[in-house]
């Protein structure tokens, strides 16, 4: 019901911590390229639990990390209370779970853009484009929502697909502060048809089942 309210706020939050997190890291980057190393093996080792399949999603989200961090700093409700953040329970102020909700969309996404990020610095180094190009993934996930909610399950190889592509990103940073370069030419093509196979075959698997 309230989908498209948090999903506002989200989105709002999550342009204001990537935009920090962008010009904070091109600024680092720019003083300090070792810095380039730890962030290639960010992306190596995220590429290889999407790849193994070792960051399994949690069924129940109240044992979920981020929701027991914030229930530990913010005294939440039982239950909602119409569209309202905060409510008066027992004569005390207390947060409804729409804004718990709110809050794991935010922190979650500073976790996902601790990937993202990075793997927009491994093709380019202009902040624009990468503040550009995390905002457009952003308010196109949110036109986008209801279609790929319902989708993205049977998608069976584009976890697989995501994982090879910050494989690649994460090997391009390491060969590039070793002085071996890849053309960005090269790079977007790689990431193109890789995420295009794995979306082909993930709806070729699905219509052989259905046969």
């Amino acid at each position: 019901m309230y989908q498209s309210r948090v999903l506002s706020y989200g989105i709002a939050g999550a342009i204001i911590f990537r935009a920090s997190m962008i010009f904070l890291g091109a600024a680092t980057l720019e003083r300090f390229e070792i810095v380039n190393l730890f962030l290639a093996g960010i992306l190596l080792y995220s590429a290889f639990k999407l790849i193994t399949g070792a960051d399994e999603e949690e069924d129940d989200l109240s044992n979920n990390f981020i929701v027991k961090t914030c229930k530990n700093f913010i005294p939440v409700t039982s239950s909602y209370d119409g569209d309202r953040f905060i409510t008066l329970s027992d004569g005390a102020r207390k947060a409804t779970p729409l804004l718990l909700t709110v809050a794991v969309v935010e922190l979650s996404d500073i976790a996902f853009a601790v990937d993202s990020i990075p793997a927009v610095f491994g093709v380019t180094r202009d902040p624009f484009i990468v503040f550009s190009s995390n905002m457009f993934a952003i308010l196109g996930l949110r036109s986008l929502y209801t279609l790929i909610s319902g989708s993205l399950s049977e998608l069976e190889y584009l976890q697989p697909a995501v994982g090879a592509v910050l494989g690649f990103i994460g090997s391009k940073m390491v060969a590039d502060f070793f002085g071996y370069h890849t053309s960005t030419e090269i790079s977007l093509g790689f990431v193109a048809t890789i995420l295009g196979t794995g979306v082909l075959l993930s709806f070729l698997t699905k219509s052989e089942e259905k046969r």
